[in-house]
């Protein structure tokens, strides 16, 4: 049961390992692109790859039909890699060993559906998988399983994203294969990683110039970081943390050095709309910085 591309390393190492995997569960075909063509998720082309059936509900809670189809697999596990559908009770319970649920971080730190951008964000020093037997409560059931893995000073998301998901692939084969004693979550420690919107992209450069830093490489490529010059809306997909002050959003110099809250930051890769990503230097070869510009 998975939607996104996070989910698909971990099908295809089921269906390698020589699984019975009686069908994939996914979310709808969604209009996607520029003709809004009905396009199937990740997950549901790896299974059409693969040639196994799939099934694509729209909800699961009260969907008694569905509930039912499910009780009739008579499941030994069923596997949860950012599905995107909560799972009612009726369902947990099905399978004989439960749902197992790979999860990307090391719980109970980040549990919600942005566990990879929070852990960058927030400066850890590691992240990583846990599976995780499923219950009713947002990523709190018991872990089974748990595998670190260490942030670099320049990991983006999509760096660890990549990482991880290949990591749960593997995790979730050994405790298959040797299941392990559930240990319960310590509650004092829990702390959640909310869904991401396009909101969260907007740049606040009263913040320390390192923690714009971080959310830079974390929300790389989605829903990226941006700000205002003017009325140009610019995207900054990399940037370094150097010294310098002032106004927070003044550029600071012809290197395009951005004073924040506290210290400042350089920007290494520019976008701007309806253009290609670009070096600064080569930003600056067709754009004249204006006295006094400032991003808001």
């Amino acid at each position: 049961m998975g939607s996104p591309a996070f989910s698909v390393p971990a099908l295809r190492a089921l269906v390698a390992a020589g699984h019975e995997v009686a069908v994939v569960y996914a979310q709808p075909p969604k209009p996607a692109g520029r003709g809004q063509k009905e396009t199937k998720c990740p997950v549901h082309q790896a299974a059409d790859e693969l040639g196994l059936p799939v099934r694509t509900p729209k909800r699961l809670r009260g969907n008694d039909e569905e509930l039912a189809v499910f009780q009739g697999l008579h499941l030994d596990a069923a596997v949860v890699a950012a599905y995107g559908l909560i799972l009612p009770q009726d369902f947990l319970d099905a399978p004989k060993r439960g749902c197992l649920n790979i999860h990307a971080s090391l719980l109970p730190r980040w549990r919600g559906a942005g566990p990879i951008q929070a852990a960058i964000a927030a400066g850890d020093a590691e992240t990583g998988i846990t599976i995780m037997q499923m219950e009713a409560g947002l990523d709190t059931g018991p872990m089974l399983r748990r595998a670190a893995l260490p942030i670099g000073r320049h990991d983006t998301s999509a760096d660890l994203h990549d990482a991880l998901a290949e990591m749960g692939g593997k995790l979730i084969l050994r405790e298959l294969a040797e299941p392990s004693e559930p240990v319960a979550q310590n509650e004092v420690l829990a702390c959640y990683a909310p869904k991401l919107s396009r909101e969260d992209a907007r740049l606040n450069f009263l913040l320390p110039a390192a923690e714009l830093e971080r959310r830079i490489r974390a929300f790389y490529p989605w829903p990226g970081s941006l700000a205002l010059l003017g009325d140009m809306v610019v995207k900054i997909l990399a940037a370094e943390v150097v010294e310098g002050e002032g106004v927070p959003g003044e550029i600071l110099d012809d290197k395009f050095t951005i004073a924040c809250g506290e210290g400042a930051l350089r920007p290494t890769r520019l976008q701007r709309a309806g253009k290609a990503a670009m070096s600064t230097a080569e930003f600056l070869r067709g754009f004249t910085l204006p006295e006094g510009a400032r991003f808001y």
